[in-house]
C-alpha cells in the first residue's frame, strides 16, 4: 500500500467520522478536512471528478462555517413555574444525559428560586434551576444544555446577561458543585473560580 492509498483511506475515515457528529458545527469542520484531503487525493491520482467535487464540498463547508460563526443568534430566557408540566417532561426526557453531568441531581421543585429555559432563536436550548444555598448565595442546581447547543454560547448568555436577574433578587455569589473535570472546566470558562466550601470543592462567581 503506497502513501496515496493511505491518503484515500484517511480521507474516507475523516468523512465517515464527520457523519457521526451530532453538532452541526463540528460536522462541518470535520467534513471540511475530509473534503480537502479527498480533493488533494483526487488531483494527485488524476481522478479529476473526485478532486473537483470535493473542492466544491470544501467551499460549501467554508461558506456554512462562515455563516455559523457570523450569525447573530437570538437568546431569551423563559421563566416557568417549578411544577410546569413541560419542565417536568423535559427533565424526564433528558434524565440520562443530565445524570452524566449531575449524578446526584434530584429535582426538588419546592426549593427553586429560579426555574427558566434558555431559548436560542426560539428553540429550547437548555434549562437552569437555582436554589438558595445561603443568604445572598445562590446555588446553580442544574445548568443543562441540549447536546447540539453545547458551544458555550448558552452559558455566556446565562452568566453574562441573565446574571443581572440574580443580582436584582439580592444574590451576591453564585455557587456550583460540578462533579466532573469537563463540567468544572465549563464553570471556569463561565467565570467561576475554584473554592473550598465547608470542606467540599465548589466553584463560585462573585456578582458584586
Amino acid at each position: 500500500m503506497d502513501w496515496l492509498q493511505i491518503m484515500g483511506y484517511v480521507a474516507s475515515a475523516i468523512v465517515a467520522t464527520g457523519m457521526t457528529m451530532s453538532s452541526l458545527k463540528t460536522l462541518r469542520w470535520v467534513n471540511l478536512f475530509g473534503a480537502m484531503t479527498f480533493a488533494t487525493y483526487g488531483y494527485l491520482i488524476q481522478a479529476y471528478p473526485v478532486g473537483i467535487l470535493n473542492s466544491f464540498i470544501f467551499l460549501i463547508d467554508i461558506y456554512y462555517l462562515t455563516m455559523i460563526y457570523t450569525k447573530k443568534e437570538y437568546f431569551k430566557s423563559l421563566p416557568v413555574r417549578a411544577d410546569n408540566l413541560y419542565l417536568l417532561n423535559f427533565l424526564d426526557y433528558y434524565k440520562d444525559d443530565i445524570q452524566r453531568f449531575y449524578p446526584d441531581f434530584y429535582y426538588k421543585p419546592e426549593v427553586n428560586k429560579f426555574s427558566f429555559f434558555i431559548l436560542r432563536d426560539m428553540a429550547v436550548a437548555g434549562i437552569v434551576l437555582a436554589s438558595e444555598y445561603e443568604p445572598e448565595v445562590l446555588k446553580i442546581s442544574l445548568d443543562f444544555t441540549i447536546k447540539q447547543y453545547r458551544d458555550f454560547k448558552t452559558g455566556k448568555y446565562i452568566y453574562d446577561v441573565y446574571v443581572d436577574k440574580f443580582k436584582e433578587a439580592g444574590y451576591k455569589i453564585l455557587i456550583a458543585f460540578p462533579s466532573s473535570k469537563k463540567h468544572q472546566k465549563y464553570f471556569v470558562k463561565m467565570g467561576f473560580v475554584e473554592t473550598n466550601h465547608n470542606g467540599k470543592i465548589s466553584y463560585t462567581k462573585n456578582l458584586t
